[in-house]
């Protein structure tokens, strides 16, 4: 599929703790990407900067979210002109795998098998966990942590032992 480019601008929800910085996508071009409820596109800002995210419903429009960190990187400030391309995300997990994250599933069945009984937003998650850290070391610490921490819950996943999971593992 062809990139699809167009303008937008980089806003930020006044009425939201939750949700900040988003640009909006217009209708007929959310549209050519949204196939029943999988909307996730691979997303480049600018010409530097691409992420892997999903088209959000909004009214009669469409949005994408950005996270604080994304938004500083671009180095743009709130109601600026930014140019988007968008793809259509075609990856297994809606975002790169960490290898790290591949490999010690590989090793562990039950992780492995618990992991992918998760819904794929859960799956997202804690593939983000492993992907947003920079360290290969750390990387290797919080896929332990998550593979151990799945084992341990049956596959459930309980957001404050996890975290003091990967606090532990941390230590390690």
């Amino acid at each position: 599929m062809k990139p699809v480019v167009f303008s937008s601008i980089l806003s930020k929800f006044k009425s939201s703790t939750l949700w900040g910085w988003h640009f909006l996508v217009p209708d007929d071009i959310a549209s050519g990407f949204v196939q029943g409820t999988d909307r996730r596109v691979v997303c480049t800002i600018n010409d530097q900067l691409t992420l892997h995210c999903a088209l959000m419903p909004n009214k009669n429009t469409w949005f994408i979210l950005l996270n604080q960190s994304v938004q500083k990187k671009l180095k743009s400030p709130e109601n600026s002109e930014i140019k988007i391309s968008l793809i259509k995300d075609t990856s297994e997990y809606g975002m790169p795998m960490p290898e790290e994250l591949r490999e010690v599933l590989n090793q562990d069945i039950d992780a492995d098998t618990f992991f992918h009984a998760l819904t794929p937003g859960k799956q997202r998650s804690l593939i983000y966990i492993v992907g947003k850290v920079k360290n290969t070391e750390s990387k290797i610490r919080k896929s332990l942590a998550i593979a151990d921490h799945l084992t341990s819950n049956k596959g459930k996943i309980d957001g404050k032992l996890l975290y003091e999971a990967l606090k532990e593992y941390n230590k390690i």
